[in-house]
């Protein structure tokens, strides 16, 4: 069983997609990391884990 995934994501800036890793064990959660490419904050909120089928939501949002 994988509890961290690779997930490709567009940056809401650039628009740039970039990997992050996702980890799995983390439940609903929220959290900033910066873009890869141009570096700018992203707000991330995770939920809907199913670790059995590594399956998830992720939503994006710039921080204003």
């Amino acid at each position: 069983m994988v509890l961290e995934v690779p997930y490709e994501v567009n940056c809401p800036y650039c628009l740039e997609s970039f990997t992050m890793f996702v980890d799995m064990t983390q439940g609903d959660s929220s959290f900033i990391e910066d873009c890869q490419v141009c570096c700018q904050p992203i707000q991330f909120t995770l939920s809907d884990i199913d670790i059995e089928n590594e399956s998830f939501s992720l939503i994006l949002q710039p921080m204003s």
